[in-house]
Parts: C-alpha cells; structure tokens; sequence
C-alpha cells in the first residue's frame, strides 16, 4: 500500500513557518516522526516513512504554491499511487484556528495550490486536509496574513495540530478516509 502525502507551501527562507506553509510543517513533522530524511529530487524534496507495511511518499512541491500539481502529478505516476491514496496538506483561512477538515474531494475554494493540482489532475477527488488558519486580518491584507508568521498566542495549538495532523495521516493509511473524518473533524484545539 503506497501513499502520496503531499504538503503544500513555497521554498525559500522567507516563507518558512508562515501560515501558507503549514503543509511544509506538517511533512516535516511526520517525517521527522518516523526518522525519514529528505532528499532534494525533481519538482520536490521528498522523504519516504515506511509504517506498518505501509510506503508514505512524502512531498514538499518546490514548484512554488501555485504550481504545486506538476509536483503532485509527477511524483503520483512516478510512483504509481492511485488519486483516492493522495493526501493533501494545505492552509485554509475559511476555517478557524482550532480547526481541521480531511474530505475526500471537493472545490478549491479560492486556494490556488489546490485550483492547480485540480487543473493537473483533471479530477477534485483527491483527498485533502485542510488546516484552519483562520481569517483574522483587516480587509485587503490577505496575503500578508496567510504569509505571516504565527503570532506566540496561536503557537500552542498550531503544534498540537500538526502533532494531531501526523496521527490523522498514519489513520488515513490504516483506516481509511470515512473513519479519519469520523475521528478528526469534530476536533476543536
């Protein structure tokens, strides 16, 4: 049983535990779990955790966010992993803070990683685990919201959700996605 678990985010120093790479955090968190290394390969730095029997090929796209499906769909051939075994990792400012949502397919809502990934893959049924960041910005300052740094009073739940983010992943691949949501999506931190 092989897995894509793709997190989303943009390369570079300057964007390094923004709220628009929460899906860089939590690979590297799951990663790091499980003793895996990156290596810097085409179109991503992946890792690759063996659990249970189970192969986890972990991306972090280096396409930039709104490229981020040539990364997904190359790594998804290359490996040959079916789409309902994708599982990807993204910001999502429609949800509060102490939220997280893991559907099995759905619109883009506005996130460009995701429009791009769809546009690629030519199908919106592909799982994703969308990680509220929540909407607390003035009007008109969006994007220095979601590329901003956490402030210290979110920090404590942001890491007990990537922590609980890990759990959800290795419950996706034992599971299945009904009983992950069953588990995870009433979740409030």
């Amino acid at each position: 049983m092989k897995y894509l678990v793709a997190g989303l985010g943009n390369i570079g120093a300057e964007y390094a535990h923004t709220r628009h790479n929460i899906g860089f955090d939590v690979a590297d968190a799951f990663v790091a779990k499980h003793n895996a290394t990156w290596k810097s390969d085409r179109l991503a730095d992946v890792a690759e955790v063996r659990w249970k029997g189970r192969i986890f090929v972990v991306i972090k796209p280096t396409t930039y966010m709104n490229l981020s499906g040539k990364a997904v769909k190359y790594w998804m051939d290359k490996e040959r992993i079916p789409i309902e075994n994708i599982l990807v990792i993204l910001d999502e400012l429609a949800l509060p803070l102490e939220t997280m949502r893991l559907r099995g397919s759905g619109s883009d809502a506005g996130h460009n990683g995701l429009k791009n990934i769809q546009e690629i893959l030519g199908s919106d049924k592909y799982p994703r685990l969308r990680f509220g960041v929540g909407n607390n910005y003035p009007k008109g300052k969006q994007v220095e919201f979601v590329l901003g740094k956490w402030n210290k009073e979110e920090l404590p739940i942001v890491n007990a959700k990537i922590e609980k983010s890990t759990e959800l992943i290795e419950s996706f691949a034992t599971i299945g996605i009904q009983r992950t949501m069953n588990n995870f999506n009433n979740l409030t931190f």
